[in-house]
């Protein structure tokens, strides 16, 4: 046999073997609450008078830059996880502007990240949105859903926001990202917002997986409220583990790192899942050779947290009892694996 002939054969084979041994694709799908990232102008239809330089935090330039270079560090480290940092959802950010100032960091400007903005008529001023890498995720629908609370007709919340893509060109995704109301005022009295919360995002999937049996959807965010609360158990309908799950359910994985006391929210001294991501039947049992649900996880660096004081071991936040810390954020980011 001629070696052209030879060499041929043994290219094709180590070809093969190649292919073969090569694992699936990956992409990583993360929420981030950015605790109130501001910018330093005023907007007389915001309630941002508390972020400006002359406000009670005195939220200068300087100040911001140093929230854009704290959380582009984290995101940015983010964006190392094997599979790549395809979707980020965000809460409490304050309009477009600063969500393009924190792409353009010198950290994530190489990531080409791209913004996914909505205003919400949120009483703080504060949004939902969503980066995304273009070079994977192609966006090919929006849509916001406003929260109504039954019997409290002068409520305003953040809307709920949907963005809908298609991952790698094969799998089309259904992506609803929130930011529930608060406990503020106690939890009696802050309850029906979170019920209406979890009652609508669970109307916006129900619908989906209806009329897409199989969809992909995922929902994520700042819930305020932990994976066996009645909002979210009830309401939105969640199911704690896999077994009888169908393409029709929504499945928490986070319910198993709170039970085991995970968190990724600290209060008084204790963890707190506030931050859920949610997945459809559709991803834990996905059609051949398309992405599945892999595993959900908390993001933790060492740098994220408080070394001293009364927060030691706290996320590395920035302000703590209304004093400038220069830190990250109150919340750690959680995210999802996805394999095919």
């Amino acid at each position: 046999m001629k070696k052209a002939a030879i060499l041929f054969i043994l290219v094709s084979l180590l070809c093969s073997v190649t292919s073969w041994a090569q694992p699936g694709k990956k992409a990583v799908v993360a929420f981030y609450n950015l605790e109130n990232l501001f910018d330093t102008i005023n907007d007389p239809n915001k309630n941002d008078e508390q972020f400006l330089p002359d406000g009670d935090y005195r939220w200068n330039s300087d100040r911001y830059k140093a929230k854009l270079e704290a959380l582009s560090t984290v995101i940015s480290e983010m964006a190392k996880i094997e599979g790549g940092l395809v979707v980020l959802g965000v809460s409490e950010v304050e309009n477009e502007k600063v969500l393009l100032d924190l792409a353009a960091t010198e950290k994530l400007k190489p990531y080409g990240l791209k913004v996914c903005h909505h205003e919400s008529p949120d009483r703080r001023g504060v949004d939902v949105s969503f980066f995304y890498d273009p070079a994977r995720f192609r966006i090919i629908d929006t849509a916001s859903f406003p929260l109504v609370v039954p019997n409290e007709p002068e409520f305003i919340s953040r809307d709920q926001w949907l963005m809908t893509g298609i991952l790698d060109n094969t799998d089309t995704l259904y992506i609803l990202v929130n930011h529930w109301p608060s406990k503020s005022g106690g939890e009696r009295r802050s309850l029906p917002g979170r019920l209406a919360a979890g009652t609508l995002s669970h109307t916006i999937a129900d619908n989906i997986l209806k009329n897409h049996p199989g969809a992909k959807f995922i929902l994520m965010g700042d819930l305020n409220d932990n994976p066996n609360s009645k909002a979210i158990m009830e309401c939105l309908g969640t199911k704690t583990n896999t077994k009888n799950l169908t393409i029709y359910d929504l499945y928490n994985p986070m319910w198993k790192m709170f039970h085991d006391g995970i968190g990724s929210y600290a209060y008084r001294d204790s963890w707190e899942m506030l931050d859920n991501m949610v997945v459809s039947g559709g991803l834990v049992f996905p059609r051949a050779n398309t992405y599945r649900f892999v595993s959900a996880h908390v993001f933790r660096k060492d740098f994220m947290f408080t070394k001293t004081g009364s927060y030691r071991g706290y996320p590395f936040r920035t302000f703590a009892g209304g004093n400038y810390q220069g830190g990250y954020s109150d919340h750690l980011p959680v995210y999802i694996i996805l394999s095919k």
